[in-house]
């Protein structure tokens, strides 16, 4: 098993590589190994441990009611897998959870988690951190799966990508990928970036895009 992702864990922030060793050392866990493709969880099962992704990556869909696929996030090493779920009325998986390349898990059961929450201030902290943070980025995402339109989501996801003291930024995704995240047609993505060029929004080269009118690209997120 290799832990030497742990201290940049979220739930291991500023908790020295010695001092992690020591707290796995005295906490019952396990190593679950999974290969690509395989389904780690079913949206609605029981979150039943703390899962921490040591290597690999995992990743989040759901299915609309239309029937489309959509890809709410990839879980990189190491990320955690539904922490923000694990305790609460409805502790179940929200979506989804599947490997996409051979993925290792850390994992600890909530009783012995619970455990290290009450002994340990600063895992505390970091689990509290790390719950409101899936907090936020839930929020921000229904405020995404909101939008109507493919061009409006596009928008939305450079105008996220540059932050807002920017005009360039270098998209982190692939149209594919991005058709996947928006739950829509590869040639859809095309042709909306298409159109946001055509109209002197944007101007891309591959990944690479500079925003042109940052206040006309806002407004689509608007209407």
């Amino acid at each position: 098993m290799d832990y030497s992702l742990l201290p940049v864990s979220p739930l291991f922030r500023n908790i020295p590589p010695e001092e992690i060793g020591q707290i796995l050392s005295s906490l019952p866990h396990k190593i679950r190994k999974y290969k690509a493709g395989t389904l780690i969880a079913q949206s609605g099962e029981e979150v039943r441990s703390m899962l921490i992704v040591t290597t690999g990556t995992a990743k989040g869909e759901m299915i609309d009611f239309a029937g489309r696929m959509i890809k709410i996030e990839d879980i990189p090493a190491p990320g955690a897998l539904a922490a923000a779920f694990m305790f609460g009325n409805n502790s179940r998986f929200p979506v989804n959870v599947i490997a996409v390349t051979d993925t290792e898990l850390l994992v600890i059961e909530k009783s012995d988690f619970l455990k290290l929450l009450k002994r340990n201030e600063k895992i505390l902290v970091n689990y509290l951190d790390m719950i409101s943070n899936r907090s936020q980025f839930l929020s921000g995402k229904i405020k995404f799966l909101s939008f109507k339109t493919i061009r409006q989501k596009l928008a939305q996801y450079i105008l996220e990508s540059a932050g807002n003291d920017k005009t360039e930024t270098r998209l982190g995704m692939t149209q594919n990928e991005l058709a996947d995240y928006f739950g829509v047609a590869r040639p859809s993505i095309g042709r909306a970036i298409s159109e946001l060029e055509n109209e002197g929004l944007i101007l891309t080269k591959g990944r690479n895009i500079k925003i042109l009118n940052k206040e006309k690209l806002s407004d689509l997120t608007k209407e």
